[in-house]
């Protein structure tokens, strides 16, 4: 009776299994009890980061924005507090490593993958469950960088701090970081570290400050430091100047074979009374590090100091321009005219208010995907 009852289970698994057999979705591996982590459970994907000014961050699957008619409105992509606004959005690896500079020049590491992935309109969580920053603590950079180093480009890091300073480290300096951080740059009384860009050994730094001022050389004329040092003279500051952007840029790119490709790099630079222009980034010369440099604008009392600077390229579609009262411009970069570095650029945004001023701006990337349904 038995081997009656277990030859019918037989059969009708095997109708089961010709019915509804697939692939096996889950793979099994032979190893003791806990030799596993939470890591292993969770798929390698692509995925945005955004980080808000009060410090609330969140994970979101890369497919969350859908692709636009350019000039929309969008969608709501975060909800904030009245007084707070999205400061950093990055791409991101769920299996990548998360290095966080903040103004102190510490440096936190976290995997993306302990980031809550949350809903398109969700606050997100504290940064401060995740990394153990200072109250008054600012983050100022998030660089995401693969696990694997062979996936790697990148050789170093060069930080740049507010009074012109910069430090070249190596990437492997911060390969192991505890949870309450480490020192990535010494700091000098009253200086802030403001910028950390990675850079492959080879490429061009080129610094621009408030009152008009840059300077372009080699990463190679700053030697490689390690984590807890001051770093050395990137440019010689004057009457309380400061530098407002630090670019870390090849020094020659690649030529595409259709020769009706335009490719160029050009610093676009905005002054506090909205005026801006573009200039090929040919014309800055090349020099050594800790002089004073060239005029990267003709600065006057009609265009104010410069407060933006960045390097943009054929990938840049728009240039979006905030003033201090809440005045907004979006306006093509193909507008913006190209002009020699000694002059004083033309008007990018009038002010409907007095006393009003460009408080911040920044560049949106050309999406090729929308273009095409253009």
């Amino acid at each position: 009776m038995p081997e009656k009852i277990l030859k019918i289970i037989e059969e009708e698994l095997k109708e089961v299994k010709e019915k509804y057999a697939d692939p096996r979705r889950t793979k099994v591996y032979k190893q003791k009890l806990g030799e596993y982590s939470d890591e292993d459970l969770i798929a390698n994907e692509p995925c945005l980061i955004t980080l808000t000014k009060t410090g609330y961050i969140k994970r979101l699957p890369l497919g969350t924005y859908k692709s636009q008619r350019r000039g929309g409105k969008g969608i709501t992509g975060m909800t904030t507090k009245e007084e707070d606004e999205v400061d950093k959005i990055i791409t991101s690896k769920t299996h990548d490593n998360l290095l966080i500079f903040t103004d102190k020049g510490k440096v936190f590491s976290i995997r993306t993958w302990e980031i809550n992935e949350s809903s398109r309109i969700s606050k997100g969580q504290a940064i401060v469950n995740l990394i153990n920053i200072d109250q008054g603590e600012q983050i100022q950079s998030i660089l995401s960088l693969p696990t694997n180093k062979e996936e790697m480009e990148y050789k170093y890091l060069i930080m740049a701090t507010r009074k012109g300073l910069i430090k070249k480290t190596s990437l492997k300096n911060f390969d192991r970081i505890r949870s309450s951080g480490l020192i990535a740059l010494k700091l000098t009384a009253g200086d802030e570290l403001c910028w950390v860009k990675p850079s492959k050994g080879d490429d061009h730094v080129i610094l621009i400050t408030n009152q008009g001022k840059s300077i372009r050389f080699k990463e190679t004329d700053a030697r490689p430091m390690g984590r807890d040092t001051q770093g050395v003279r990137g440019i010689l500051l004057k009457n309380n100047d400061y530098v407002v952007d630090v670019e870390v840029f090849p020094q020659s790119v690649a030529q595409p074979e259709d020769k009706r490709l335009k490719i160029f790099r050009d610093i676009l630079v905005i002054t506090e009374k909205g005026l801006g222009k573009r200039t090929d980034i040919a014309q800055y010369p090349v020099q050594k590090r800790g002089g004073m440099g060239v005029k990267a604008a003709h600065v006057t009392q009609k265009t104010g100091n410069i407060c933006m600077a960045q390097l943009v390229d054929q990938n840049i579609d728009e240039a979006v321009i905030t003033s201090k009262k809440g005045q907004v411009i979006k306006l093509p970069l193909k507008n913006i005219p190209r002009l020699k570095r000694d002059t004083q650029g033309v008007i990018l945004m009038r002010f409907s208010k007095a006393l009003d001023c460009v408080a911040c701006s920044t560049c949106l990337v050309k999406n090729e995907a929308a273009e095409e349904k253009n």
